[in-house]
């Protein structure tokens, strides 16, 4: 039975194998001294308090390049989350395949939802089409969204949204580019000092009876 030590986690995590274990003991996992962790029971703890034991069906309404893209994605499965349909508002798009299933008109968005009983909505629409595709979410039941338009959304409470903006994560990006490019160009700049500064003055010599004296005198 394959097992893992906290200290190893702890590495791998980065933290304190000390905190790590009273993180774990939350989770009923204790393992056991000298042995560690049984891998596969502390995968499904962990996965049980992420609620990834259930199977939660997802709608990606807008299938654009981007909603293409998440239905293709092969992540989604894995983490206990099922597409259960694609909609979009083009009715060119009605019954075409993306990712092996028939795109469906946004008039069947509430059919949709009410029939696979769904609470996760991900959107993927223009800004423009956004909050209505919001609303009409909301309005037939679901209770969590990722937003992956570029606009802010205004929901209910007990609705959770999830913003996923691209441009701003490069932006971040960005602003640590130009502080790493900062930080090399000071350290340059004082390389460069340091290799521009004047020679120490020499120590003038004093003259004896028999020449030059040196400056320190042997003992």
């Amino acid at each position: 039975m394959p097992t893992v030590s906290s200290e190893e986690l702890a590495a791998a995590a980065g933290v304190n194998s000390a905190k790590l274990r009273k993180d774990f003991s939350y989770l009923g996992s204790y393992g056991t001294r000298g042995v560690g962790y049984d891998v596969e029971y502390l995968v499904y703890q962990i996965s049980r308090e992420l609620g990834l034991t259930q199977d939660w069906p997802v709608v990606i309404v807008g299938i654009g390049n981007l909603g293409a893209a998440l239905a293709n994605y092969g992540g989604f499965a894995s983490r206990g989350f099922r597409v259960a349909a694609l909609i979009d508002a083009d009715p060119a798009m009605a019954g075409k395949p993306v990712a092996g299933m028939p795109v469906q008109h946004t008039d069947e968005l509430e059919k949709i939802i009410s029939d696979n009983g769904v609470s996760i909505g991900v959107i993927a629409t223009p800004a423009g089409a956004a909050q209505q595709v919001c609303d009409r979410l909301v309005a037939a039941g679901v209770t969590s969204i990722l937003n992956f338009a570029p606009t802010v959304l205004t929901v209910p409470d007990g609705v959770d949204v999830r913003k996923v903006d691209l441009s701003i994560e490069l932006q971040i990006l960005a602003f640590h580019e130009q502080r790493k490019a900062g930080e090399e160009s000071s350290a340059d700049s004082a390389d460069d000092a340091e290799g521009t500064a004047p020679p120490a003055a020499a120590k003038p010599h004093r003259k004896g009876p028999d020449g030059d004296v040196p400056a320190v005198m042997p003992a």
